[in-house]
């Protein structure tokens, strides 16, 4: 089985409840063993969804959880589309650019996948792209692996969030530690 890291994020409805939806439903694929998740994080936007200013966009609620899957990664990746589906994801007719600053009930995105590197399509990057630039991946990422180390990058989590450049407002939020149990 291959150790798998995924982030998860929503700012859309009850994000906590989306959450740990999305956490059961981990737990209901008979080729993925759920192992743990972070604590929770509410992160500020990356990006303002068109239209609306900073103070209108929903702050997302971010985690980390580990896995261990046999599912190949695009296999992987056509399950955590369907959860986000299955949970209220809708993606938006038009530009790339509409749709990546859209809201999200839920963003499942897979950061590593062992120790492999992936580029596959437009879809499907491993390690993710954009994993050691966002303060709302790295945090949770080291609060469950602080010495796995970035297959490409040769930096442990530890060092990328040391070196992080990020003036996004990433805050511990007032949830349970197990928040993802019960």
């Amino acid at each position: 089985m291959a150790r798998v890291y995924l982030s998860l994020g929503s700012n859309a409805g009850d994000r906590l409840a989306v959450l740990k939806a999305a956490v059961q439903r981990l737990h209901e694929l008979a080729a993925v063993r759920f192992l743990d998740a972070s604590p929770l994080y509410d992160s500020e936007p990356w990006e303002i969804e068109p239209g609306r200013s900073a103070g209108e966009q929903s702050w997302y609620l971010n985690c980390v959880v580990a896995v261990e899957t046999t599912l190949a990664p695009r296999a992987l990746l056509a399950e955590m589309q369907t959860i986000e589906t299955a949970l209220g994801r809708t993606r938006p007719r038009g530009t790339p650019e509409a749709q990546r600053f859209a809201a999200r009930t839920l963003d499942i995105d897979i950061l590593f996948y062992a120790d492999q590197i992936v580029s596959a399509g437009d879809d499907l990057h491993i390690p993710h792209l954009l994993l050691a630039e966002r303060g709302f991946v790295l945090r949770p990422l080291a609060d469950l692996a602080p010495e796995l180390e970035h297959p490409a990058l040769y930096r442990s989590v530890r060092e990328l969030l040391a070196e992080l450049v990020d003036e996004h407002d990433v805050r511990p939020g007032d949830y349970p530690a197990r928040w993802f149990e019960g």
